[in-house]
């Protein structure tokens, strides 16, 4: 068996005394694990560590095998390890893959998506939103994707303040009534209406983190959410990150 095709590295790990067994992401193979012989030589380190990407070929004499890589460098994406921030996106991004992905199913487009945020990570500003993003994707590719186009009670797509920490759809002012208090406020960020008090990104992770740890942790992989998300969520509020504007 064998493929050929480009994958970031999103964990390593040591095998032996010279070599690593490294998971990347790939468009068409998705989370793939190989050993890859020689990788633990300090001449190798920084091409396989997490955020780089890889040149790679896959082989194994059976389908079901570990099987090795013969990798080459692209991209190593230095500069997430430069600064501190980024760092913690990346530890949180490749945690949350390990966590929530089968081996060998394939999500291009939460690959694309992967690859567009690692880039923006590294080149530094304001990318807070853009991780938001990535988190309502990744629900979305594993089946708890979020409703936020129309109210869940009246159909309106005006006036949405809320979302349903039940269903993941958005609930208008009107619509919620006396038990907006049970519901979770969906800022200005993700499409909510009114004041946000500034709050928009810390309010859209409120509403990610809430369905990673209800849906995705306790129904579908049965273990806690990786401690590295919560870490960055504690640094991009630290970082004072976050958007006015609603994305289109």
């Amino acid at each position: 068996m064998e493929w050929q095709g480009e994958g970031t590295v999103i964990a390593r790990r040591p095998h032996g005394e010279t070599a690593v067994i490294i998971e990347v992401l790939t468009p068409l193979q998705g989370r793939h694990l190989g050993l890859v012989p020689g990788g633990a030589s300090q001449k190798r380190a920084a091409m396989l560590q997490p955020g780089a990407l890889l040149s790679l070929r896959w082989r194994a004499r059976q389908e079901g095998q570990l099987g090795s890589f013969t990798a080459e460098p692209v991209r190593l994406r230095a500069g997430l390890m430069a600064d501190s921030l980024a760092l913690a996106g990346l530890n949180a991004v490749c945690a949350l893959l390990v966590f929530a992905l089968p081996e060998r199913d394939p999500h291009p487009a939460l690959s694309f998506a992967t690859e567009a945020l690692l880039d923006l990570m590294e080149r530094g500003g304001d990318w807070g939103a853009d991780y938001l993003d990535w988190e309502m994707r990744l629900l979305d590719e594993m089946g708890f994707g979020l409703d936020l186009t129309s109210c869940a009670v009246t159909g309106a797509r005006e006036g949405l303040a809320y979302v349903s920490p039940r269903s993941g759809r958005a609930v208008s002012r009107e619509g919620a009534g006396e038990w907006a208090e049970r519901l979770l406020p969906l800022p200005a960020l993700m499409g909510g209406a009114g004041d946000n008090r500034g709050r928009g990104l810390a309010e859209g992770l409120t509403i990610t983190g809430h369905f990673l740890r209800e849906r995705l942790a306790a129904e579908l992989v049965g273990k806690p959410l990786p401690a590295a998300r919560e870490r960055l969520v504690r640094r991009l509020s630290a970082a004072g990150q976050g958007g006015a504007a609603p994305r289109p």
